[in-house]
């Protein structure tokens, strides 16, 4: 069991920026053999991914909406994974989640029903 814990959201103009944290707790595998992933949910909409890095290296892979604004990135030795979001439209508007990928692959996933540790969510808000 791998509790996450997402913080950095809150109220920008649009065309700010944000950066969102993800914190895992500790569990019986290191941080690093986990694949993570960033996902959100406006309401009234599915939940949709976001972006994703794998395991293992640096190697990522964004949704068309967030490819060139958004970067996901990790510090295994803190057991976080990052959502550094430029560029903000109102659109953006979510609640976002990180989660842990079920399986070691190589490539990062974009399904969310591959994930299996989710977090609270984090409210991030952009006003127009």
């Amino acid at each position: 069991q791998v509790q996450l814990v997402e913080s950095g959201g809150g109220l920008v103009q649009a065309g700010g920026s944000l950066r969102l944290s993800c914190t895992a707790s500790a569990s019986g595998r290191p941080f690093s053999s986990y694949g993570m992933g960033w996902f959100r949910q406006a309401p009234g909409k599915e939940r949709e991914f976001v972006a994703a890095i794998k395991w293992v290296g640096s190697t990522t892979l964004y949704s068309d909406s967030a490819k060139g604004r958004f970067a996901i990135s990790r510090d295994n030795a803190n057991h976080t994974v990052y959502l550094q979001m430029n560029s903000l439209k109102p659109e953006d508007t979510a609640v976002y989640y990180c989660a842990v990928d079920r399986a070691l692959r190589e490539v990062p996933e974009s399904r969310s029903y591959e994930y299996i540790y989710w977090g609270q969510g984090t409210q991030v808000t952009v006003s127009s």
